[in-house]
């Protein structure tokens, strides 16, 4: 189990390994290097249990698959919080479950990834249909602009645009995206196919 050190349920691991057939072998700090212990212990499922947003803890879960291509990965949730959603078109080997599930329920999860399944909770699905908003042709504008290194005043004199409605569509393009900054969406935007 990986957490954060600043969320931790009371006697989860407790009850999580009063399963007959689920043992957690280790817990670890998601801040911390990760891969040595995935490849010491090469679990069969890890659960990720932070307030990360998920664009935070997808780069985490790709060292964790680096140190074990076998591992599944299910990310607790809260969908009450802005970046904690499934993204739709990243992260399609990773489960997601709402953090408030029981452990009657978590447990079921558990097993099913570790039948190669993936799990997804339908509350994710629905808060992310619902909360999803497509990036405008003018902020993906706007954004690749300043992947080139443009300033917002540059942005703003080459699109006609004050300097508020460039700050506006690069606020509205990190928020979109999940990213954490100007430069985690344009990571973002690279690795998804909208930039160069």
């Amino acid at each position: 189990m990986l957490e954060d050190g600043q969320w931790n349920r009371a006697g989860f691991s407790t009850l999580l390994n009063r399963e007959p057939d689920i043992a957690l072998v280790a817990t670890a700090d998601i801040e911390l290097e990760i891969a040595p212990l995935a490849a010491q212990f090469a679990p069969d499922v890890v659960l990720v249990n932070t307030d990360l947003m998920v664009s935070q803890i997808l780069p985490k879960v790709a060292e964790l698959k680096s140190a074990a291509p076998k591992c599944a990965v299910i990310v607790l949730c809260d969908p009450t919080k802005r970046g904690m959603l499934p993204p739709r078109r990243r992260a399609r080997r990773v489960s997601f479950v709402v953090k408030d599930t029981s452990v009657r329920q978590l447990a079921a999860a558990i097993r099913h990834v570790a039948r190669g399944e993936r799990v997804v909770d339908p509350r994710l699905e629905v808060a992310a249909i619902s909360t999803e908003k497509a990036v405008s042709t003018r902020e993906w504008e706007v954004l690749g602009l300043a992947a080139e290194g443009e300033t917002v005043a540059e942005i703003a004199r080459r699109l006609y645009l004050s300097l508020g409605t460039v700050r506006n569509h690069i606020s509205s393009v990190i928020t979109k995206t999940g990213a954490r900054n100007r430069l985690d969406a344009i990571r973002i935007a690279r690795k998804d196919g909208w930039l160069r």
